[in-house]
């Protein structure tokens, strides 16, 4: 069986169908990331489970409540190899940035193995972190810096300018085992048929050789892109009011931060449904769905 979960029964199939492709790139020993097959329903691994949480924008708030439903989630399954993955943009207009970032590094339970992946947000921040950084042109503090940075207890009196605070100034607030924790986030990760990025990858480019600057910032020229993209994406960064399924990705990033709803997207095989954690009358509420 591969890792999308078919197998070929030992045979080579017929010219043409997936066993038959296997096959073939057995005996060619060809190392091509593997397709999809067009119109097959995109699997993980066989005895894995993954969960996909998308931009949390500092609504810790929201997080722990969504996490207690996925472990409550997984537990209520068959056993599987849990994974939790988070799909960048911890950080930024939400209240509760800081902790957020310590929470994630300190505190995630213990149900699944999780991968925390570099978001557009992250990436500024280290910038505005770096003395050595170039900040002509580092919008942080205007898209969602300024309230990071409130959360790490920067006096409001050094954040009511245009330009950002020194380097030098903002190391006295964000501890030096954020900033090193978020450098070493990842860009990627990958189970079976979908690949989990934070803005998505460009079209026609193979995957690992795909641009740091387009997995964290690429919108229109992915999201306008209907055909094959080497895998299944899942990703966030694009703001919908309800995930944005597609034939070759989905988008889970439902505004945490302005809408009060933070969404999760669980695979196991090829079955797929929703978890997420809304703000309702001034409560928030889990809830489960499924999806097609």
């Amino acid at each position: 069986m591969d890792a999308g979960g078919h197998g070929d029964g030992g045979g080579v199939g017929r010219i043409g169908d997936r066993a038959w492709l296997n096959r073939m790139n057995s005996l060619t020993a060809r190392k091509a990331e593997p397709q999809r097959v067009a119109n097959d329903q995109p699997r993980v691994p066989e005895g894995t489970r993954v969960y996909a949480i998308g931009d949390i924008h500092g609504r810790l708030d929201l997080l722990l409540p969504l996490l207690a439903h996925i472990k409550a989630d997984n537990g209520a399954r068959q056993p599987a190899d849990a994974h939790v993955v988070l799909l960048g943009d911890l950080v930024d207009r939400g209240p509760y940035s800081a902790e957020t970032v310590e929470f994630i590094i300190s505190a995630l339970p213990s149900f699944a193995t999780f991968h925390i992946l570099m978001g557009n947000h992250e990436e500024s921040m280290l910038r505005a972190l770096d003395p050595a950084d170039d900040q002509t042109g580092n919008l942080w503090l205007k898209f969602g810096g300024y309230e990071t940075l409130a959360s790490y207890g920067v006096p409001v009196a050094l954040l009511g300018g245009e330009e950002l605070p020194g380097a030098d100034i903002l190391a006295q607030y964000v501890p030096a085992r954020h900033k090193d924790y978020l450098k070493g986030l990842a860009d990627t990760v990958r189970f079976g048929d979908y690949l989990f990025v934070h803005a998505g990858i460009r079209p026609g480019i193979p995957i690992d050789a795909q641009d740091q600057v387009d997995m964290h910032w690429i919108r229109r020229d992915f999201l306008d892109h209907k055909g094959d993209l080497g895998a299944y994406v899942v990703h966030g960064h694009t703001i919908s009011t309800t995930p944005d399924m597609q034939a070759n990705r989905i988008g889970i990033d439902t505004g945490a931060y302005r809408s009060g709803t933070l969404t999760a997207l669980g695979l196991e095989g090829d079955s797929r449904w929703l978890i997420k954690a809304s703000v309702v009358e001034g409560e928030v509420q889990t809830k489960l769905s499924t999806v097609g």
